[in-house]
C-alpha cells in the first residue's frame, strides 16, 4: 500500500496540519511534512476527523436484499464517511445465533468499504420469551458486544433483567428500543396537537419514557451496561441525566432526523416521515441538540433503515417505517450542532467516533489522529453546501426525507486502514 500524504487539513478543525498515512498507519502529523513518492492530497479548509461509527445500522442481509445488502449499505456509510458500523439484528432470519451474526461479519470483511460488527437479537426471533445465544454470539468469530431487539422492545422486565446479568460477565451491553407496546398500539406518529388535528393514532412520548425509566433502574439494579436507542422526547432527556447523576452505566443515542424534522412535516402525509421513534415536536428538538452538546446524549446513531420503493411509497397507514441515513448524517450534524454554535469539530469526533466506538468495543476505530493509529480517516469540505439528490445514493433504498433541502458539508474522501473508500466524492 503506497504512502499517502493529506496536506494542509484542520484536524478535528484545529491547526492545519499535514497526516502521513504509510500502508494502515498513520506515520506522521505535523506542520511542512514531505514523503518522497507519496500521493499528495491537498485538503487545506477542510477538515479531518477519525472515521465515523454508527452503532445503529440496518443493512437488512440477509433476507430483504431488495432493501439493502451488505455490500451496498457499506458503500453507503464510506459515502458518509463511516468506517465502521454496527448491524442491527431484525434480519430474516434473525441474527440470534453465531451462525448468522458471522454471517454477517464475514460478508461486511470481505466487502471492504467499512467494518461491520453485528449486533445479535436479545431474544430468540426478537419475539420477547426467550433470550437468544448470547454467550455463543460473543464467542463467535463475530465477537459480538451489543444486543438489541431493535425494531421492538424488550418490554418483559424480567427478560431485560436476565439480559442485562447475561451481558455483564463478558462487558456487554443490551441496546433497548424504548417502546411500550401496548401505549403505542395503532400509533402512527406523535401524540400532540398534530396528531389531532390529523386524526392520526398518537405516539406518546410516555411511552419511551417509561421504559427507560425502568431500565436504567434495572442497569443500577444489576450493575451492568444499558444503551437507550434512538432517544427521541425532552423527558427521556432528564430521566438519563438523572440515571447518569446517580452513577448509573447508562449511554444514550439520537439519530440525525430527531436533531432536525418535526411531527409538523407530517401534515404532508408523505409516508417518508413516518419513522419509528416517531418525529417529535420542536421541544423536543431543542432539548434534543442541547443534550448531545452536553453530554447527556453520548453519541449520534443514524438508524439507517432502507426500505424498497413500494414500501414507501404508498398511504401514510400502510407504509413502512423507517429512513435511510449513512450518507446525510454528517451534513445533518453540521447544520443542527456545528452551525448552530453547539458543538465544535471535536465535539463532533467525540460523538459520532470515538464514544460509540468505545460504546461498542469498536477495535481500531474511534481513535486519535496521531502517529501510530491505524488510518481510518475521514475529510470533509465543511464549506460545501448542497441539495439532497438520492438518485446519487450508495445505498439500494431513496427513502430519505431529505431530498432537495440543501444541506452543508460534503464528505470528500474515507480511508479505512490506508485504503481509501472514497476519493473525492467518488468510491472506489
Amino acid at each position: 500500500m503506497s504512502k499517502i500524504l493529506i496536506r494542509g487539513a484542520k484536524v478535528l478543525g484545529g491547526e492545519p496540519q499535514d497526516v502521513l498515512i504509510d500502508g494502515g498507519t498513520i506515520a506522521e502529523v505535523g506542520v511542512g511534512l514531505g514523503a518522497e513518492g507519496a500521493e499528495v492530497i491537498e485538503a487545506g479548509g477542510k477538515v479531518l476527523l477519525p472515521g465515523l461509527v454508527d452503532l445503529h445500522t440496518h443493512l437488512r442481509e440477509p433476507g430483504r436484499e431488495d432493501s439493502e445488502t451488505v455490500l451496498t449499505g457499506t458503500r453507503a456509510a464510506a459515502s458518509g464517511g463511516f468506517t465502521a458500523v454496527f448491524a442491527m439484528a431484525n434480519t430474516f432470519p434473525v441474527a440470534d445465533t453465531a451462525g448468522v451474526v458471522e454471517q454477517v461479519y464475514r460478508l461486511g470483511r470481505d466487502h471492504g468499504y467499512c467494518d461491520v460488527q453485528p449486533i445479535g437479537a436479545v431474544t430468540v426471533g426478537l419475539e420477547g420469551r426467550k433470550l437468544a445465544e448470547l454467550g455463543a454470539m460473543h464467542e463467535s468469530a463475530a465477537g459480538v458486544t451489543v444486543f438489541s431487539d431493535d425494531g421492538k422492545c424488550v418490554d418483559d422486565a424480567v427478560i431485560m433483567r436476565r439480559a442485562l446479568e447475561y451481558v455483564k460477565a463478558f462487558g456487554g451491553v443490551v441496546a433497548q428500543h424504548a417502546q411500550e407496546p401496548r401505549l403505542t398500539e395503532g400509533a402512527q406518529m406523535n401524540e400532540g396537537v398534530v396528531s389531532a388535528e390529523l386524526g392520526l393514532g398518537g405516539w406518546p412520548a410516555v411511552a419511551e419514557e417509561s421504559i427507560i425509566a425502568r431500565d436504567v433502574l434495572l442497569a443500577e439494579h444489576v450493575g451492568s451496561r444499558v444503551h437507550i436507542c434512538h432517544l427521541s422526547t425532552a423527558g427521556s432527556v432528564e430521566i438519563v441525566r438523572w440515571a447518569k447523576s446517580r452513577g448509573i452505566d447508562v449511554t444514550a443515542e439520537v439519530t440525525p432526523h430527531h436533531l432536525l424534522l418535526t411531527d409538523e412535516l407530517v401534515r404532508s402525509y408523505n409516508p417518508v416521515y413516518k419513522v419509528n421513534p416517531p418525529l417529535r415536536t420542536e421541544r423536543d428538538v431543542h432539548a434534543l441538540r442541547e443534550a448531545l452538546a452536553d453530554g447527556t446524549i453520548d453519541i449520534v446513531a443514524t438508524d439507517h433503515a432502507p426500505h424498497p420503493h413500494e414500501d414507501k411509497d404508498c398511504e401514510w397507514a400502510a407504509a413502512a417505517m423507517g429512513m435511510v441515513g449513512l450518507e446525510t448524517a454528517l451534513s445533518v450534524v453540521q447544520e443542527t450542532m456545528v452551525e448552530t454554535g453547539l458543538l465544535d469539530w471535536a465535539g463532533v469526533a467525540a460523538r459520532m467516533s470515538f464514544k460509540p466506538a468505545e460504546i461498542g468495543r469498536a477495535t481500531g476505530h474511534g481513535r486519535p489522529v496521531s502517529a501510530g493509529e491505524p488510518a481510518n480517516l475521514t475529510l470533509v469540505d465543511t464549506a460545501y453546501r448542497g441539495s439532497v439528490d438520492p438518485a446519487g445514493f450508495a445505498s439500494r433504498s431513496r427513502n430519505t426525507p431529505y431530498e432537495g433541502r440543501e444541506l452543508p458539508g460534503r464528505v470528500t474522501h474515507t480511508w479505512l486502514r490506508g485504503k481509501a473508500t472514497l476519493v473525492d466524492g467518488k468510491l472506489t
